[in-house]
């Protein structure tokens, strides 16, 4: 049986998630999250799921019409503008009895889930310290928009920490303290419009340095942004008692054990992390609609997310100019 997905969003939406949905079976029709019309009559016809990947502003919005009409629903990271909108959408579908998932692709990453299964079986002993660093110039170029005002729930911290922030929660444990400073690099971005020469100042940030200490115990340092001058791939270590990892943006990661020469592990990646990780997860989404399960990533997981996100922004010992 193939089922029907409405996919509420013509940018990430239309470009990636709406693919990978076709190759995991679905059939897929796509919505501008900005035509109320549109995304009311798809989810009005019959299908048997909705996935959201609308701005964060409008989450709550979409996530009330699918709950409304009994839909399945799926939401995109940074799961609303806070954690008083995800709460309010982990009410709704609780209330209507609909299953309900996270986007939260990358925990089917196969070199995530690797990692993962490495720290489980304990090749490097009790993780002590993770260090992650990443920058991007993609910023620069884009025009403004929601994603650069920090009201309609913009700025990096909603758009990439929010993925670090659940990676952390599925390896180590919950998120006991923390502490942030944020910045905006490229403080002016250019009209939407080809004729329009005016240039918006951001309010939300785009680059951001936390730190975190773990259920667990591990600690957490974070760097990252995507405004800089230059592309800076990700890199990330983990110190454990016995040993360490590293990987960044290769094929595979290393494994080091104390006293004992580097060993490269090959992880098979056929194609982009980002469509093959969003095509597992979907073909997942679609045997629990097929079984009426409930699995995670889902809309307690995006609160709990939701919740560190918020923590991060009252945390913020903010350098923005």
């Amino acid at each position: 049986m193939t089922h029907k997905v409405v996919v509420i969003g013509t940018g990430f939406g239309e470009q990636a998630v709406a693919p990978a949905y076709r190759a995991a079976g679905f059939e897929v029709t796509v919505v501008s999250p900005r035509d109320s019309n549109a995304v009311t009559h798809a989810i009005q016809a019959p299908c048997d799921l909705v996935s959201i990947h609308s701005p964060p502003f409008l989450h709550l919005e979409h996530v009330t019409l699918a709950a409304r009409h009994g839909r399945a629903v799926l939401c995109d990271k940074p799961f609303g503008r806070n954690g008083q909108d995800a709460w309010a959408m982990l009410e709704l579908v609780e209330q209507a009895k609909v299953r309900h998932f996270l986007n939260f692709e990358f925990r089917c990453d196969p070199l995530r889930e690797r990692v993962k299964a490495l720290l489980e079986g304990g090749a490097i002993g009790t993780p002590l310290h993770m260090n992650y660093t990443m920058f991007l110039s993609r910023g620069r170029q884009l025009p403004h928009g929601w994603l650069f005002q920090r009201e309609q729930g913009g700025g990096w911290i909603g758009a990439f920490v929010s993925h670090v922030v659940d990676m952390l929660h599925w390896w180590f444990g919950d998120v006991e303290s923390l502490s942030c400073c944020s910045r905006i690099d490229w403080p002016q971005h250019r009209g939407r419009d080809s004729g329009d020469a005016r240039l918006y100042k951001a309010t939300a940030e785009d680059a951001v340095s936390a730190w975190f200490r773990l259920s667990n115990g591990t600690t957490v340092m974070l760097d990252t942004g995507f405004s800089a001058a230059v592309n800076l791939p990700p890199q990330i270590t983990i110190l454990g008692t016995e040993g360490c990892i590293r990987f960044g943006q290769g094929p595979g990661l290393e494994l080091q054990r104390a006293g004992a020469e580097p060993e490269e592990i090959p992880v098979a990646m056929e194609g982009n992390p980002v469509a093959v990780s969003l095509q597992r997860w979907f073909s997942q989404v679609g045997e629990a609609i097929k079984n009426d399960q409930q699995i995670a990533p889902d809309f307690n997981t995006g609160l709990s997310c939701a919740r560190v996100l918020d923590q991060l922004r009252r945390a913020d010992v903010s350098l923005i100019r």
